[in-house]
């Protein structure tokens, strides 16, 4: 039997989520995401995929987040013609968020190239656009949980309810090559709800296996003791904290679920008299169109009924325009804003942060995980001044984070479940994490399955799941440094060399004191050029 198992994202790093199996008979994508965080990594995406998209008989999504779902447009668009399987909520957000994604794309790159052709610099091409998005959405295959269905040859799947959005699954694949009696049986967590899920419930999973592929974002932190309720009283208290008579409260969030969980909390706070009543405006034409997939879906949420009933709330507007995004900024009285995306990456957030940072009477409040390398990272790592854009902006609001509405588990919730699931008898691998997140849970779940210490791969890394133990292949190429994932690059150090370099000139004494600051610069990159860096 030849079965082998390549990490061509999430690995070492929070997003770019991509597993494939490859047997004899056929090739099996499970995920298909974006990259984000540094530029290093989000140059991925533009590149060619590291295996032949033609060549793969079927791609399985564990749900839509676009670090798991963001490159099947790219897929399809670079040949691959096979089926896309997810679960009937999957399908149902793929066909906005993708479509979405393009858009965003189209938008952005036709600004960069703007700027590009006032520089004299070659202008860009967004890696797909809307029409691809909604082309490759014929592909997509519903299933349901729980009940197996045949992939590919020798490979079937069964889905698991994942408890981190509406359609989550993790994907249980058995594998059977050549003549063994007993197919290999390899769950993949993909992402995995916490215990204080408003909308979602525990998540679920088969036991005895041969491997499991776990996420580990939050492996380094425990949220003991957090409820619903706790964080409800949490999220109070930043509100009011954050009350200015002219102010914002502007929260980073996904379009979906985050931002319909915030919702839910913020009506029953309202209502219960422990916030006054504040307009909350939901800057996202996503959110706005996911609205009717919740609806749809809201018999099978927990508490889905709280949803569509803060949804209805009067005090809540949606905004989809351009126009009405940018009138936001003229409201002369406390409001709040809820905008994608969460890592402040791109969308209607950045022109929030524009437009407020370097106000003092404004809160940016971080909700959930900010990989590295993002600007949700940066600014709340406590960076004094950001560029967004190519503009310098100073950060002179509240900086504050209530990292509870994330839909991950945190440590103690990921070894509980993966204990649910042994035995473990060949190997776990641990996904979906930066360095000291996999570290963290690497220790914690030594010695809980028979095979040993769980192995931590490296973006491109090979594994031969063929005999007992997994083993690592050796001879072909990676194309980003281990040293380099989920870190911030050069791209982020130059960034913030342009601002000191600005700081250093502001609070340069005089004319002459900046120009001496000046040829010390020059003169070290002269030399720099001379030594070749």
């Amino acid at each position: 039997m030849s079965l082998r198992l390549h990490f061509y994202g999430a690995a070492r790093t929070v997003t770019g989520s991509c597993f494939l199996l490859e047997t004899d008979q056929a090739r099996v994508l499970v995920d298909c995401g974006m990259f984000q965080g540094s530029k290093t990594e989000k140059e991925l995406n533009y590149r060619h995929f590291p295996f032949r998209p033609s060549s793969l008989s079927a791609l399985c999504l564990t749900h839509a987040h676009i670090d798991h779902s963001g490159l099947v447009p790219k897929l399809a668009k670079a040949g691959f013609e096979g089926p896309v399987y997810a679960t009937a909520g999957t399908c149902d957000l793929a066909s906005l968020m993708l479509p979405d994604s393009g858009y965003i794309q189209e938008l952005e790159v036709t600004q960069l190239n703007r700027r590009n052709n006032r520089r004299g610099r070659p202008t860009v091409s967004p890696i797909y656009t809307a029409e691809d998005a909604t082309a490759c959405l014929e592909q997509f295959r519903p299933v349901p949980y729980g009940q197996w269905q045949p992939v590919a040859p020798g490979f079937r799947a069964r889905y698991w309810n994942a408890g981190h959005l509406l359609g989550s699954a993790s994907i249980e694949m058995e594998v059977q090559s050549g003549e063994a009696e007993r197919p290999v049986r390899i769950l993949f967590s993909g992402d995995l709800g916490a215990d204080h899920k408003l909308l979602q419930p525990d998540p679920d999973g088969p036991r005895d296996l041969d491997y499991v592929v776990l996420e580990s974002t939050y492996g380094d932190t425990d949220r003991a003791g957090i409820t619903i309720e706790r964080r409800r009283r949490m999220l109070r208290d930043e509100v009011k904290a954050a009350i200015r008579p002219s102010g914002v409260l502007l929260i980073p969030s996904f379009a979906v679920e985050r931002a319909q969980e915030l919702l839910v909390d913020l009506r029953e706070l309202m209502e219960a008299g422990e916030l006054p009543n504040i307009p909350v405006f939901i800057d996202s034409p996503l959110a706005t169109k996911a609205t009717s997939v919740f609806r749809k879906h809201a018999g099978e949420l927990r508490n889905g009924r709280d949803l569509v009933e803060a949804l209805e709330s009067n005090w809540v507007r949606f905004t989809e325009s351009v126009e009405e995004s940018k009138a936001i900024d003229r409201i002369h009285s406390f409001h709040i804003v809820i905008a994608a995306s969460g890592m402040c990456e791109a969308g209607r957030i950045r022109h929030h942060l524009k437009a407020w940072l370097w106000k003092e009477e404004a809160t940016v409040l971080f909700v959930g995980f900010q990989a590295q390398g993002t600007l949700g990272r940066i600014l709340q790592d406590g960076a004094s001044q950001v560029r967004i854009q190519g503009e310098e902006i100073k950060v002179r609001a509240r900086l504050r984070t209530l990292d509870l509405y994330s839909g991950h588990a945190d440590g103690p919730e990921l070894k509980a479940w993966l204990s649910e699931r042994l035995p473990v008898r060949r190997g776990i691998f641990l996904s979906h994490g930066e360095e000291p997140a996999l570290n963290a849970l690497q220790a914690s779940l030594e010695g809980l399955s028979p095979s040993g210490r769980p192995i931590i791969p490296d973006i491109d890394d090979i594994y031969d799941l063929s005999g007992e133990r997994a083993e690592l292949m050796d001879g072909h190429e990676h194309r980003l440094a281990p040293a380099s994932a989920g870190r911030q690059d050069w791209h982020n150090d130059y960034a913030k060399l342009l601002l000191d370099i600005d700081a250093a000139l502001d609070a340069a004494a005089d004319r002459r004191t900046k120009a001496v600051l000046l040829r010390r610069l020059r003169r070290a990159l002269e030399e720099g050029a001379e030594s070749g860096g």
